[in-house]
């Protein structure tokens, strides 16, 4: 009821923010449930992969913890390794089976695939950010908007009753809580999952070192 007796500035105010708390939500959750399985899928791939006798067995496993940025990297770093060897086969190279020609390659396809990880794992995490940052300024704009009305009516009665300034003040009290209950739950969502992220980003570098050393063991 109060939303349509508000003018029609400050219904597109709500509405926006309406809009982009919706939005931020929706982010909120799917990126809850996102960075909590791929941390959980980690869990079980690196497991897996300490636990394997042969990198063979990890790539069998590999596809099935797609949630997982760690097997991601993983498939990576053994299809460049797979490459590497099949091509000192086919020259016929003695001992081409166990060495490689540059382990430079295998960690830049590691390299290349975190960035990838990463990348997928911050993706929609901006739209938080923007909402944190521009819903109290939408907010901000509504609340000027509305004390703009009380002085406006104001000045065309002359009189400052209750009755006169309560609306005005109403409406700019509201777009001032529309705008922090967007932007807070957004702010802390932003930096709780971005902290999630850069936990990850740590497991796939300290993954990285680990598997170009069991290469740097195995292959060289």
């Amino acid at each position: 009821r109060f939303f349509l007796q508000t003018g029609w500035v400050a219904k597109i105010v709500l509405a926006t923010l309406v809009v982009f708390s919706l939005a931020s939500w929706s982010v909120i959750l799917a990126k809850w449930r996102e960075l909590g399985a791929a941390g959980r899928a980690s869990d079980r791939f690196i497991r897996i992969f300490r636990e394997a006798s042969r990198l063979n067995e990890a790539a069998a496993t590999a596809t099935k913890h797609r949630a997982s940025p760690l097997a991601g990297m993983f498939q990576a770093g053994y299809t460049e390794l797979e490459a590497q060897i099949r091509s000192q086969r086919r020259e016929g190279e003695a001992g081409a089976t166990l060495k490689l020609k540059n382990i430079d390659g295998v960690q830049r396809a590691l390299q290349r695939a975190l960035g990838a990880e990463v990348e997928r794992l911050q993706r929609a995490l901006p739209m938080l950010a923007t909402t944190a940052s521009a819903t109290p300024f939408i907010g901000l704009f509504g609340t000027v908007w509305g004390i703009m009305n009380t002085f406006h009516a104001i000045g065309a009665t002359g009189s400052t009753s209750i009755v006169t300034v309560a609306p005005g003040i109403a409406e700019a009290l509201v777009n001032t809580a529309a705008g922090l209950l967007a932007a807070i739950p957004a702010v802390v969502a932003y930096n709780h999952l971005l902290a999630k992220v850069r936990v990850l980003r740590r497991r796939m570098e300290d993954f990285e070192l680990e598997f170009v050393n069991l290469v740097d063991r195995n292959f060289t």
